[in-house]
């Protein structure tokens, strides 16, 4: 045991981000040994865009959750990687849309078996009395209703 396990509630934040680095240490793992070159970071983009093939860089942001900086980070990596790219709105000329591009696609295809052999293996890793996933969907929830910074105030 180490502190941060014996600190309790207080150590969440860090033991999360550990448990966030060793699914991402081995997806990276798991995609390279299937001959896939993909950064486990990109995955919310890519997956978004496949499922919505059409975004605008604001839409994409709020479906993945992150701060519009953080999102165009991502999205300058994955344009250097030419797995997307975007154009103008015809609308509207300041909005970016964003797409795959056919090797995206492509790269699309081949994570797609990939993705349910990792789903089996996360379905047996969280198959526990207190399900991870149910656990986020719950603290998420609670979040919304009212932030931590919130709830410190007295």
């Amino acid at each position: 045991m180490n502190v941060i396990n014996e600190s309790g509630i207080l150590g969440i934040s860090t033991r999360l981000q550990r448990l966030s680095e060793q699914l991402r240490r081995d997806g990276f793992q798991i995609y390279k040994a299937n001959g896939i070159d993909f950064e486990p970071k990109w995955f919310p983009v890519i997956y978004t865009l496949h499922f919505k093939p059409v975004l605008s860089v604001v839409e994409l942001a709020a479906e993945i959750g992150y701060t519009h900086p953080s999102t165009i980070s991502l999205l300058k990596e994955l344009e250097k990687e030419k797995l997307i790219r975007s154009k103008k709105d015809k609308q509207d000329e300041r909005k970016r849309l964003i797409l795959l591009t056919e090797k995206g696609k492509k790269l699309l295809q081949q994570m797609q078996p990939v993705w349910q052999t990792m789903v089996d293996a996360l379905t047996e890793l969280t198959n526990t009395s207190n399900n991870i996933m149910k656990a986020i969907e719950e603290v998420e929830a609670q979040l919304n209703d009212k932030s931590f910074m919130d709830r410190t105030k007295k």
